[in-house]
């Protein structure tokens, strides 16, 4: 009989005290998990006592760091031979993550990311995304349809060997790079996963373009890396 693997929940957390708890609580539902730890990325309203109340553990960073520094905050004190990456703002659709921990488990992939049904709002005009994706294509042939997505399950070992992880929201385009040059197998699964979507407004548009950016930034960097190694 296969042993069973230990299996841990990582969320970054940021101003999310309406969803925490219902994503803490459906992630913890979950057999197969052994803990969840939310890193708190400085909020200043009340996720970290949230998700607490809802049973995971919480690090509570003193400023706002970015996604990826709450990642790389969070991941150092993980455990477990699986490690899956959620959103806070998942809410009660959270226990979807058993769609990218199963792959894993039965050892066809080494990284999984989750493939979210098709939007019902309008959000951007799928700047960010079309670039993301062709940056992946570009230094790895991989086809993403979800390039963007955060909600990942992997090996302890791909955790370890694409870490420490790149700052700000360029996170996941670094990650999949990183795990696809060193020979992991990735497998986009679909999820029915539910999140806050940014639309067309003020507050989007400028969570977009800083999104934007930090893919640009991570992108230019592997290009110089790539470019030094084959001088």
């Amino acid at each position: 009989m296969p042993s069973v693997k230990t299996i841990e929940v990582l969320i970054p957390a940021y101003n999310e005290e309406e969803r925490i708890s219902d994503t803490v609580s459906a992630i913890l539902g979950m057999p197969e998990i052994n803990g969840v730890l939310v890193v708190d990325d400085g909020s200043i309203d009340d996720t970290a006592i949230k998700a607490r109340l809802a049973g995971a553990k919480v690090i509570s960073l003193p400023a706002n760091s970015g996604k990826g520094e709450a990642l790389n905050r969070g991941v150092k004190e993980l455990t477990a031979e699986i490690i899956v990456f959620l959103d806070a703002d998942l809410g009660s659709s959270a226990a979807e993550a058993k769609r990218l921990i199963d792959p894993i488990l039965s050892g066809i992939a080494d990284m999984t990311i989750a493939r979210f049904p098709k939007s019902k709002r309008k959000g951007g005009f799928g700047l960010v995304k079309r670039l993301a994706r062709e940056g992946i294509r570009r230094h790895t042939g991989l086809v993403m349809e979800s390039p963007l997505s955060g909600q990942r399950a992997m090996t302890r070992h791909v955790a370890e060997k694409t870490a420490p992880f790149a700052t700000g929201f360029g996170v996941e385009v670094s990650m999949t790079i990183t795990a696809a040059r060193q020979g992991f197998r990735i497998l986009e699964v679909p999820v029915n996963m539910r999140h806050n979507e940014t639309g067309r407004n003020w507050k989007g548009f400028m969570h977009r373009g800083k999104q934007f950016w930090h893919v640009v930034l991570v992108l230019a960097g592997i290009g110089r890396r790539k470019r030094g190694a084959e001088c």
